[in-house]
Parts: structure tokens; C-alpha cells; sequence
């Protein structure tokens, strides 16, 4: 069939297995001419390993230190006739480069949040890895099923005490408006806390502890993001903010847990804003990143996913280096994004944004092709009037 991007809202539902896999194919080409990184980890496990950060982590590890990986993720496999989403391509493209290179790479598709996901990957791990030296946790999900209550707890992104206004961008139709959310309730600010907090990476951690397949000095690391004073109020200071404070408090319990089992160490990565699935359904983040892209491409100092994690990996991680911690204890790969110089210029743009000046004076045009990116779609060389077929098994 012949596979177009259809756009809904945030979402594209449908995904380009040909694009998908030339997508990852240019990121581990750029691993790869980045060189190897010098005393990396050997035996990885990633929760949250499709996209984003968690599957540019995956390919930074794998390709950049001949790691042994195993991705963790919950994704709607393809059918005959119909696409998968792209994170099942993007997995299959890794696990295909990775082996023809020699390098051990398993996957496990399903509810992270589970007991029953955690036990079958210790499982694999106890068959065919060894103890892991880096868990990178790297989950986002609209809801969580609590593995012991069985309560499903849903995740809302709102601001905390009163109401918040402030200008956003459909970035499909591209029209600047007003919009105003409402605050979350304590319940609502509850579950966000249960969805996106630290309580199932401690979880996961302590899976790993009891069963004895942490390696001694073994790194854990979850991602999050901090941003400007313009998203505070829907971010930093709003429901997925104090969830972000839970993920921080685990970071610290899981780091002492670690420091008294093998002299091993856990911390949280602030990373920059970028156009994810995750951040599309945020309201007025898009303009930002919209602007963003703009100032810091001009300066030269724009990243992606793939740049940030080897970035991490190879100054902070490994090669010989240490992390470098902020007051808070968070290592931070948004320093380029937070400089006072690209801040200022953000808020010089910010006010005089509208619907007749977007593409003037942001880069929505990039931020719509790196959406796009993401489902496969837009890659070069890649004939998208030609037939494809949507249904590839995982191997």
C-alpha cells in the first residue's frame, strides 16, 4: 500500500516502515562518526526504548559502545494492511543493524508499568545478558494500571492552583491562539504523580536488585525537562512538574540504594526541548519549540534527540568523565537551550508571534518536518509514491 501521514490533533496515525528505518539508520551513522566511547556500558536496559530519548539512547549505547541492549516499550505491532506505529518500525530497524553488527539486541513489547513485563525481562537478562550496568528509564504514557492496586491512574497535564492562559500554535493548521486550562485537582495532580513520578522506576530497580543482575557500580538515569518561565505554569510548575519532583526524590533514593550496593549512581538528565510525541500534546510548548528551533539554529547550536544523548553519553557518562551536577543534583544537557543569549532572544520573539508572521518569525516549517521525521515520513531518498508493505513482524 501506499502510505501517507495522516495528522490528527498531535498525532500522525499512520507511519512509514521504509522512512522509519532510514530515520534510525541516519542516527546510528552519526554515532558511528562520532567514534566509540571509551569505557562504556556493556549490558543495557532500557525502559521506554522506541523513541525519543530512550531509543536515542538505545543506539548511542549500542553503536557507540558495542552494548548489549534490551528495549522495553508498549507499541501497536503492524497488521496486514494496516501500519504499525513507528516506534515498532524504529525497533526493528535497531534490532537489525545491531545484530547484522554483532551486537545482542531483544526486545519486549508491553506494559512496563507490570509485574509481568518486569519478570520476563529479568528473565532475558538472566538467560542472555548478565548483570546491567545502565538501566536508562525513559517511559511516557497518558496512564498507568499500579501493578499491586490494580487502580488505573491517568495522567492530565494542567496547571496547579489557578487557571492558565497563554498563546499555543496548532502547529497542523498553523493558527496562533489564546487558550486557557483550567487547574488540575488534587486527585487529578495525584495521578499524574502515579503515572509520570519515580515510584515504578524504583520499582524496576529494586526487580533488578532482588534478582542480583545489577552489576556492581551500575548506572541508572531517567530523563526530564525543566524549560523557561513562558511553559512554567503548564510545566515546571503545573501537575507533570510535581510529578518531575517525584521522579527527582526516586532519583536520590535509587542513587543511595546503588552507592550502598557497589559504589554504582543514579541522577536525573534535564535534556532539551524537542518536538516529541510526548511534547506535541503539551499545550503552548509547541510555539516555544517552535521559536526555539529558530534562535538556536541560527546560533549553530541545535540538537536532536540522537546528538543529545551521545552528547551525555560521551561528556558526562563515560569517556573518561564524570557528571556534572547542578545545585539540585540533576545533570544538565539543556545548558545550550537555558543560555541567558538564546533565552533572551526566545523572549524578544515570544510577544509578536501570530498567525500571519509563524513562519516569519518561528521555524514551524522545521518543527512540522521533524514531527513528520518521527512517523517515517520526509526522509531523503525515500520514494513515497511507491508501495510498501505496512505489516513487518518483529524479528
Amino acid at each position: 500500500m501506499i502510505i501517507k501521514p495522516k495528522v490528527r490533533g498531535f498525532v500522525c496515525v499512520t507511519a512509514h516502515p521504509t522512512g522509519c528505518a532510514a530515520h534510525i539508520q541516519q542516527q546510528i551513522d552519526y554515532i558511528k562518526a562520532k567514534g566509540p566511547i571509551k569505557g562504556g556500558p556493556k549490558n543495557v536496559l532500557v525502559i521506554g526504548a522506541s523513541t525519543g530519548f530512550g531509543l536515542a539512547s538505545r543506539i548511542t549505547a549500542a553503536f557507540g559502545s558495542g552494548a548489549a541492549t534490551l528495549g522495553v516499550f508498549f507499541e501497536r505491532p503492524s497488521e496486514e494492511g494496516r501500519p504499525a506505529t513507528p516506534g515498532w518500525y524504529n525497533t526493528i530497524a535497531v534490532t537489525n543493524a545491531a545484530r547484522a553488527a554483532g551486537i545482542y539486541a531483544q526486545n519486549l513489547n508491553g506494559d512496563a508499568f507490570s509485574g509481568e513485563i518486569k519478570q520476563q525481562a529479568l528473565a532475558i537478562i538472566a538467560r542472555d545478558m548478565g548483570p546491567i550496568d545502565l538501566v536508562v528509564y525513559s517511559l511516557a504514557s497518558p496512564r498507568r494500571t499500579h501493578p499491586k492496586t490494580g487502580v488505573i491512574h491517568k495522567s492530565v497535564l494542567k496547571p496547579l492552583g489557578a487557571p492558565y492562559t497563554n498563546q499555543t500554535v496548532d502547529t497542523d493548521k498553523g493558527i496562533v491562539s489564546s487558550i486557557t486550562i483550567e487547574p488540575a485537582t488534587e486527585t487529578e495532580a495525584a495521578d499524574t504523580i502515579s503515572v509520570m513520578g519515580g515510584e515504578d522506576w524504583e520499582m524496576w530497580m529494586q526487580a533488578l536488585s532482588d534478582a542480583k543482575l545489577l552489576a556492581p557500580g551500575a548506572t541508572s538515569i531517567a530523563y526530564s525537562y525543566i524549560g523557561p518561565t513562558h511553559t512554567w505554569p503548564i510545566y515546571k510548575d503545573g501537575t507533570i512538574g510535581r510529578a518531575k519532583i517525584d521522579l527527582e526524590r526516586a532519583a536520590r533514593a535509587i542513587d543511595a540504594q546503588l552507592k550502598s550496593h557497589g559504589g554504582g549512581r543514579a541522577f536525573i538528565s534535564v535534556n532539551k526541548a524537542l518536538v516529541s510525541q510526548a511534547s506535541s500534546a503539551i499545550p503552548v510548548v509547541p510555539l516555544y519549540i517552535s521559536i526555539l528551533y529558530k534562535v538556536m539554529k541560527a546560533k549553530g547550536t541545535h540538537e536532536g534527540c540522537i546528538e543529545q544523548m551521545q552528547r551525555l553519553f560521551s561528556t558526562q557518562l563515560y569517556n573518561g568523565n564524570s557528571p556534572k551536577f547542578d545545585s539540585e543534583g540533576r545533570v544538565r544537557v539543556d545548558d545550550w537551550e537555558m543560555r541567558p543569549e538564546i533565552q533572551d532572544a526566545v523572549s524578544v520573539i515570544w510577544p509578536k508571534v501570530a498567525t500571519e508572521n509563524l513562519v516569519e518569525l518561528t521555524d514551524i516549517t522545521g518543527y512540522r518536518s521533524e514531527f513528520l521525521r518521527m512517523f517515517g515520513f520526509g526522509l531523503p531518498g525515500i520514494d513515497y509514491e511507491t508501495e510498501v508493505e505496512p505489516h513487518v513482524p518483529m524479528a
